[in-house]
């Protein structure tokens, strides 16, 4: 482990390999790591994604890092965060010259392929939230060759992690401010971003499964979903797929 690395004035511990960052950072967390505090990882043995997915990262190519969020606003805001985080990814790649869109609540995808999954797991006075950004992949398992994407995939550029690290790590915490002072024009950026508007989907919240067609994002970062003549809106869901 390295200690001394710092990203956007923040400090950074970086890891050849590590089971899961986002387990490391919460232990950092309790031993009163400040906000943006960040655990990165070279590699991942046994990283997860949201519903307990796996999220395995090979070295050198893709950036696998988590964030120490310590949110100063009412607890109920808490679930935004998750959703700002996927914007904030969003603007970095955009940042690179990818036409990056939010699949909500938070994964990140390019021509309707994935290209980034972020896992937010808050606890006492913290929020995690892990990122996992495919970069310099050339060659996926056959298993997601037809669903993932990588930055060099779609730009034929390798990029430099250290760098978007630093960029991520700005941006998120800039976004993490904005949640409580201007949420409605986060709210905005991420209906522009939306790669589920107009689009029918299967929606799978609390033991219910639900087809409908989005109609976009309300300004409380709700997705809405017309079904059966109704309009309904979901804040969090645990699964969205496109049918």
């Amino acid at each position: 482990m390295k200690e001394s690395l710092t990203a956007a004035g923040r400090s950074v511990r970086w890891y050849d390999i590590l089971g899961s960052t986002n387990d490391m950072a919460r232990a950092w967390a309790l031993e009163g790591a400040q906000e943006g505090s960040t655990v990165w990882a070279e590699e991942q043995s046994t990283g997860r994604g949201r519903r307990g997915a796996v999220w395995l990262s090979g070295p050198g190519e893709g950036l696998t890092f988590s964030v120490i969020l310590r949110p100063g606003m009412p607890r109920a805001l808490w679930p935004r965060l998750a959703l700002v985080s996927g914007l904030a990814v969003v603007r970095v790649l955009e940042g690179q010259g990818l036409a990056a869109e939010l699949k909500w609540p938070n994964d990140v995808m390019v021509k309707g392929r994935k290209i980034c999954g972020i896992l937010v797991e808050a606890f006492d006075d913290s929020v995690i939230v892990g990122v996992g950004i495919n970069v310099n992949e050339a060659v996926f398992p056959e298993s997601i060759a037809d669903i993932a994407t990588s930055m060099r995939a779609e730009s034929g550029r390798n990029f430099v992690l250290s760098d978007l690290l630093e960029n991520c790590i700005e941006e998120l915490l800039h976004h993490a401010r904005l949640v409580e002072l201007d949420f409605p024009f986060l709210a905005e950026a991420m209906r522009e971003r939306c790669a589920l508007t107009g689009r029918r989907v299967r929606i799978l919240s609390a033991g219910a499964s639900i087809v409908g067609m989005v109609r976009g994002i309300s300004n409380q970062g709700e997705l809405q979903l017309e079904s059966e003549g109704k309009l309904l809106s979901f804040l969090q869901a645990d699964q969205v797929r496109l049918i």
